[in-house]
């Protein structure tokens, strides 16, 4: 399995399984899809008033993923990345929820944000086209959510999450399946006034061709070419005819739409008026359907990630910049937190790879929040790294640098996270002694601390010699004892004899 790679797309309405067979031809790698999984489980019919998912919804899910983890028995976690979006977003009880759906999968599940889903379709999209430098609009109507990307290549220009799907829509203006000019425009309406919210922005920038991706489109395209309302494409006249053919049948009959699958036809009536309203919104006359998407967006972030070229090590660099953070000493706290953590017992833990690169991120941002004010910059570090757009990054990962951010320094009483082990507290105290020991802000010759690791026991190792000609060295390490006392980690403080 170590050419093959796995996407799983966790959306409001279908879930996705995509395996692909990376090949490399003349030093540039190409992914072939081998297999695909598709199940509708209808995840955003779950919701109920107060964004709680119910069981029922929740057994749905498990009973797929549960067919998911099968298929992809003897795969890697390294090869494997599975994300959720909207439903999982807003739902209040996902996070007590993703344990048992992750043990169902037998793989971690990832909640991204709308900016990172937007990246990741575009780039589905993207790949899946022929190459071209001209601006390029993709929609993609989901279940919950709908996103809007314009880019050029591979790389988005603007991007957006509008809280808008398929499902959500059906349930909210079409809840009986009755369909009536009245609702139709209602649901319009609502729609373009989410759109009002872009629309100037996007149609200032300007593209040359617009696709739709993911199931909406799809069924869209269908239905208007084989009942004969476009001849290529979705139109906006055909749209037009759907929207008028839907009111007077009053209800979606599987029978009276050619090329309307089962699973569609639900939903049929709020997608169609979001397309509607993008159509009229952006100006949009013809559309073309977009083959890749979230999931192949996926994949190929995995290949990069397998190749070395991490989306986030460029988000990163982008975040030192903007937020003007001193490069130098930034480096320097990195290269020696990581000396400390390789210190430590972690290398047998399937986790130690990927925290080492998230301390090493935390490390190199640990200082953002100065841009914002000197006091109580920890804390604003913490802010920026858990609700920042960050490119790459999933909840979860921007939820762990938070965490490192926030214990860089002070006491440990305000940290809550709810995956926090052994594991990621050796992280942070590794972050917190780099810190310490790199106060004067320059280089030091060599280390003066080794650690040891066993059990709930951080033995901080420091020559006598070098406390008594460090005096803010030693009170600043003994400072730190007092602070982990009573917490997960028992630190201790240990002098060799000077020599």
């Amino acid at each position: 399995m170590d050419d093959h790679l796995a996407a799983i797309d966790l959306g409001s309405n279908t879930f996705r399984l995509s395996i692909g067979r990376v090949v490399q031809r003349a030093g540039n790698a190409q992914i072939y899809s081998v297999d695909r999984l598709r199940e509708s489980v209808r995840m955003a019919e779950g919701l109920d008033d107060q964004k709680i998912l119910s069981q029922d919804a929740v057994d749905r899910a498990i009973a797929v993923l549960k067919r998911f983890g099968e298929r992809l028995a003897g795969f890697p976690a390294s090869s494997v990345r599975a994300v959720a979006t909207n439903t999982f977003r807003v739902a209040r009880n996902a996070h007590d929820i993703l344990p048992v759906l992750e043990a169902a999968l037998g793989f971690p599940i990832e909640i991204v944000s709308g900016q990172e889903e937007a990246r990741l379709i575009f780039s589905g999209v993207a790949n899946e086209l022929p190459p071209s430098e001209s601006r390029r609009l993709v929609i993609d109507i989901g279940g919950g959510s709908t996103e809007f990307i314009i880019g050029c290549g591979y790389k988005p220009i603007h991007m957006a999450s509008l809280y808008m799907g398929c499902t959500s829509y059906t349930k909210r203006f079409f809840p009986d399946g009755r369909i009536t000019e009245a609702r139709m425009q209602q649901a319009q309406l609502a729609a373009g006034r989410e759109i009002e919210t872009i629309a100037r922005l996007y149609r200032r920038t300007g593209w040359r061709e617009a696709y739709g991706s993911s199931g909406t489109a799809k069924g869209l395209l269908a239905v208007l070419t084989e009942n004969g309302f476009s001849k290529q494409g979705i139109t906006l006249s055909g749209l037009k005819k759907l929207r008028k053919g839907l009111i007077e049948a009053g209800t979606v009959r599987l029978e009276d739409w050619k090329g309307l699958k089962a699973e569609r036809a639900p939903i049929l009536g709020g997608g169609l008026a979001i397309m509607l309203a993008a159509f009229q919104g952006m100006n949009i006359h013809t559309m073309q359907p977009g083959d890749g998407a979230l999931r192949t967006g996926v994949l190929y972030d995995l290949l990069g990630r397998d190749s070395h070229h991490d989306k986030r090590d460029e988000t990163v660099r982008l975040f030192v910049k903007r937020y003007q953070i001193d490069v130098a000493q930034a480096e320097r706290v990195t290269r020696l937190a990581l000396e400390l953590f390789d210190q430590t017992d972690t290398q047998t833990d399937p986790r130690h790879v990927e925290l080492r690169q998230s301390l090493a991120w935390a490390a190199m941002l640990h200082e953002a929040g100065l841009s914002i004010a000197h006091s109580d910059y920890h804390k604003h570090s913490a802010y920026i790294l858990e609700h920042a757009d960050m490119p790459g990054f999933s909840r979860d990962d921007q939820a762990l640098l938070a965490f490192l951010a926030l214990g860089h320094q002070g006491k440990l009483g305000k940290l809550h996270h709810s995956a926090v082990s052994r594991i990621h507290w050796l992280a942070l105290s590794c972050l917190r002694l780099a810190v310490l020991l790199l106060r004067r802000r320059e280089a030091i010759d060599s280390t003066p601390i080794r650690l040891e690791a066993s059990d709930n026991n951080l033995d901080i190792h420091v020559n006598a010699q070098w406390l008594a000609e460090h005096p803010l060295g030693e009170y600043s390490l003994k400072a730190e004892l007092g602070i982990w006392h009573k917490n997960e980690l028992n630190v201790r403080l240990l002098e060799a004899a000077a020599e």
